[in-house]
C-alpha cells in the first residue's frame, strides 16, 4: 500500500482511476461514509464528519457518540481515509484547515454508493412490469371487455398515470433513503 501523501489539489476526475483503485478506496465503510455525508460543494470540518461517522458506526445518534469513539473515528479519518480520499481526487481535504470538500468527481461515483437492498425488486423490472399490466389494462378497457367497460377510457388511462407518478414518487424517496440514510443514519451496506 502506498504512504497516504496528500497531492496539491486534485483533478477532480475519477478517468485516472482504475476500476480496481476506485473499488478499493470505496472498500472501506467509514470511506463511503464520508462521500455519503458530503453534499454539494460545501466544506465540512473533520470534527463533524468524525461525529456523523461515528454515530452510524455505533447505530446511534450524534448526541450519543463518546469522546472515544469520536476520537478514534476522528484519527483515522485525518491519518487515513480522508488523504486517500484526496489523492483519489474524491475530496479536497485541507488539512491545516480540518476542512473536506467534495470534487466534481464524486458525484461520478455515487452511482457505486446506491444500494439495492437484500430482496428489493430491481426499479427498471419494476417499471418494465408495470408497463406491461398498464398497456394489458389500456387493451381491455379500449376492448370493452366486462368489468373493464364500465368505466370510461380516460379514467384507466388517468389510473395508469397515477400508477406511474406513485411509482415515481416512492422510487425518488426510496432512492434518496438509500444514498443519504434514514433519520441521520447511513443506508444499509
Amino acid at each position: 500500500m502506498r504512504p497516504a501523501t496528500l497531492d496539491p489539489e486534485p483533478d477532480g476526475s475519477i478517468e485516472a482511476l482504475s476500476e480496481e483503485e476506485l473499488f478499493e478506496v470505496l472498500a472501506n465503510h467509514r470511506r463511503r461514509y464520508v462521500l455519503r455525508v458530503l453534499s454539494g460543494s460545501d466544506a465540512h470540518d473533520i470534527g463533524s464528519l468524525a461525529e456523523t461517522v461515528a454515530a452510524w458506526e455505533k447505530g446511534t445518534t450524534v448526541e450519543r457518540v463518546t469522546r472515544e469513539d469520536r476520537k478514534s473515528v476522528y484519527t483515522a479519518l485525518q491519518q487515513l481515509h480522508l488523504p486517500k480520499l484526496h489523492n483519489a481526487g474524491l475530496v479536497v481535504y485541507d488539512k491545516d484547515r480540518g476542512t473536506v470538500r467534495p470534487t466534481a468527481a464524486k458525484e461520478e461515483v455515487n452511482i457505486y454508493l446506491d444500494v439495492v437492498r437484500g430482496n428489493d425488486l430491481p426499479w427498471h423490472e419494476y417499471y418494465l412490469a408495470l408497463s406491461a399490466v398498464s398497456a394489458a389494462l389500456l387493451l381491455v378497457a379500449w376492448l370493452d371487455f366486462f368489468p373493464f367497460g364500465l368505466l370510461p377510457d380516460a379514467g384507466w388511462a388517468g389510473l395508469v398515470v397515477l400508477s406511474f407518478f406513485v411509482s415515481a414518487v416512492f422510487h425518488y424517496r426510496s432512492h434518496e433513503q438509500a444514498r443519504i440514510g434514514v433519520r441521520n443514519r447511513p443506508p444499509p451496506e
